[in-house]
């Protein structure tokens, strides 16, 4: 009793360890709940996404464990490459819902340890700046962004079908991308340094789903910039035709 107690009281929310740990042989299941409620319920932020979905890949390889993970059950990756991305779509979907179906009062409420206010505004600072199908799918590979999102999205009035299909592609890529770079790190990541690199690679993640966005900007950039360059030709040839008429 006086074991079991300190275990509940030791455990940390936030570690993605520490989930494995408890949920043990129903690990399977309860990666894709605790998935579910980050990415469906404003106050899943707090549950770990990128770094529980990395660890379940790395233990889908038989035998094969993280520091810190005391659960020695064997996860199915085709089980996890199935189930994860319906419960991360249907998570956001969810939450899509609920920002289309009340609005602008569902975020109207104090800050509390569970809700802040500057998450919302970073989730429609990264709307509004990439377009509503990039940042559904961007916002994927960003934490807290992802969980605020789909809410924000469905306040913003997002057409239901546009935000399913950038909802959908972006849930497969994320949730299956992360769960096979764990996977393939654990032929190569020592088990005793697999935490160390867990935010090194996420940010790799992160920086890879933002090259398709650089690419746009300066391709933008330089339509704009061809764009100036061409009026301010024309304007050239208008003052020298207006100019030879004048002096005919």
């Amino acid at each position: 009793m006086t074991s079991s107690l300190a275990h509940f009281m030791a455990f940390n929310p936030i570690s993605a360890t520490d989930w494995i740990n408890a949920l043990g042989n129903f690990a399977v299941l309860g990666v894709c709940a605790i998935i579910f409620a980050e990415t469906g319920l404003m106050i899943g932020f707090v549950l770990p996404g990128d770094s529980l979905l990395f660890i379940a890949g790395l233990l889908t390889l038989s035998g094969k464990q993280s520091a810190g993970v005391t659960n020695t059950h064997h996860l199915s990756l085709p089980l996890l490459l199935l189930a994860v991305p319906v419960c991360a779509v249907a998570g956001a979907q969810l939450g899509h819902y609920l920002g289309a179906r009340f609005g602008r009062p569902l975020f109207d409420k104090p800050d509390s340890r569970l809700f802040k206010r500057e998450h919302v505004n970073k989730a429609e600072e990264v709307f509004h700046r990439y377009g509503e199908t990039k940042a559904v799918v961007l916002a994927r590979f960003i934490p807290v962004v992802r969980t605020f999102m789909n809410p924000v999205a469905g306040v913003l009035e997002m057409p239901a079908k546009k935000f399913f299909m950038a909802n959908l592609v972006g849930g497969i890529i994320w949730a299956d991308g992360v769960l096979l770079l764990g996977r393939l790190a654990s032929n190569a990541i020592s088990p005793s340094k697999v935490d160390k690199y867990i935010i090194p690679i996420t940010l790799v993640i992160v920086l890879l789903s933002l090259l398709p966005i650089v690419f746009e900007w300066r391709k933008t950039k330089k339509a704009k910039a061809a764009g100036t360059s061409g009026y301010a030709a024309s304007d050239q040839d208008s003052v020298a035709s207006s100019g030879r008429h004048r002096s005919r």
